[in-house]
């Protein structure tokens, strides 16, 4: 078994996202629900549902982000 860095979705109310993929990143996004929806036993039943969850797991391990938030928190409590 696979160790995704997904888990399974919480079962939320569902958000509508209007983006532009390419191919490519949306056969890639459709595999990932497949290989998560086996790993979990939980099906993803629309792979969207999916670009949140990556998006915050993406920003919450980004260490130069983490690094510029933290300093645009500071520079804002200064003045």
């Amino acid at each position: 078994m696979s160790k995704l860095k997904l888990g399974p979705l919480p079962d939320d109310k569902p958000v509508k996202v209007t983006v532009e993929l390419s191919a490519s990143v949306h056969r890639d996004l459709v595999a990932y629900a497949e290989v998560l929806g086996r790993e979990t036993g939980n099906p993803v039943s629309d792979p969207v549902r999916l670009i949140v969850p990556m998006l915050e797991w993406f920003m919450a391990t980004d260490r130069g982000f983490a690094k510029a938030r933290r300093a645009r928190q500071n520079s804002r409590s200064t003045t």
